[in-house]
């Protein structure tokens, strides 16, 4: 029997416990959070208008600094350099994707890696290859949460992540081996990559295509893990894995929407208070 992994449900959960936390904290100021918006991106404006939401619910000071496409590269990097010494924000965080005409690793890098909540900065992605994470990437910290909430065994689990992005895939990755699981990360050029696929115990799929997975790439019982936002020919939010056929084979598998979506958010507002809290304590 096939069970559907409840993120939304989830995510409210630790939201609620969040803002009791914050709200019984002896924090001197609020947790803050700032989210750089450059243009006009329809999906990074509905992203961040729920991050936002979230925040404003849990407790956190949110800003949302919206800002030109047309803005330098120049400016971006002095925008972030004023947050990074700006007190009354804890957390910084860029949508992605930026404009052309700027670097993204050269933006992510100038973000204070105390201050780095999305868990992309180098240094924080060698922490967790090192094995001793602090700030991690918020889409895979959620998938372990909720494999947590649902008593999935990882170690000695046979696992693999199609996907091999430093956002998703490659910290993924890690976090897996963490817990003595045996991973394998496979992408569009692997070749037989249902035959692959269909080894995994645990199936985490971020690959970017709707409805990408079929049943030809799962073993009956596997877990299967979806992290794909994307819209079919009618406008309609799917997955990257074709849930109809593949959930029937599944023990656990997460839908899309109310599935890793807004685990990721939960996460990102957990790492803020969490970053708030060791920025109070140092100084």
């Amino acid at each position: 029997m096939t069970t559907i992994i409840d993120g939304k449900r989830l995510a409210d959960r630790l939201q609620n416990e969040l803002k009791e936390q914050i709200a019984n904290d002896s924090l001197r100021t609020p947790p803050g959070l700032v989210v750089l918006l450059v243009g006009e991106n329809a999906a990074s404006q509905t992203y961040v208008r729920n991050k936002e939401l979230a925040a404003k619910r849990i407790g956190i000071h949110s800003k949302v600094d919206r800002l030109p496409a047309a803005i330098s590269e120049k400016a971006l990097l002095e925008r972030i350099t004023q947050y990074n010494v700006d007190p009354a924000f804890h957390g910084i965080l860029v949508q992605l994707p930026l404009p052309k005409h700027i670097d993204e690793e050269k933006i992510l890098n100038a973000i204070s890696p105390e201050k780095d909540v999305d868990g992309f900065h180098p240094l924080n992605l060698g922490k967790l290859f090192l094995g001793k994470p602090e700030m991690i990437p918020c889409t895979p910290y959620g998938i372990m949460k909720m494999l947590d909430e649902y008593h999935i065994q990882l170690e000695g689990k046979k696992v693999v992540v199609i996907g091999r992005s430093n956002i998703v895939g490659k910290p993924m990755a890690q976090l897996v081996l963490a817990r003595h699981a045996t991973v394998t990360i496979a992408h569009s050029r692997t070749k037989h990559l249902a035959e692959l696929a269909k080894t995994a115990d645990i199936l985490v799929v971020a690959i970017g295509r709707g409805k990408f997975i079929t049943k030809e790439y799962v073993k009956p019982g596997a877990v299967v893990i979806d992290v794909g936002m994307n819209r079919d020919e009618n406008g309609k939010l799917v997955g990257d894995v074709d849930f109809e056929e593949v959930a029937p084979l599944t023990s656990y598998i997460t839908p899309v929407p109310k599935g890793v979506g807004p685990m990721t958010i939960t996460m990102l507002m957990i790492q803020t208070y969490e970053a708030a809290k060791r920025q109070e304590n140092a100084r």
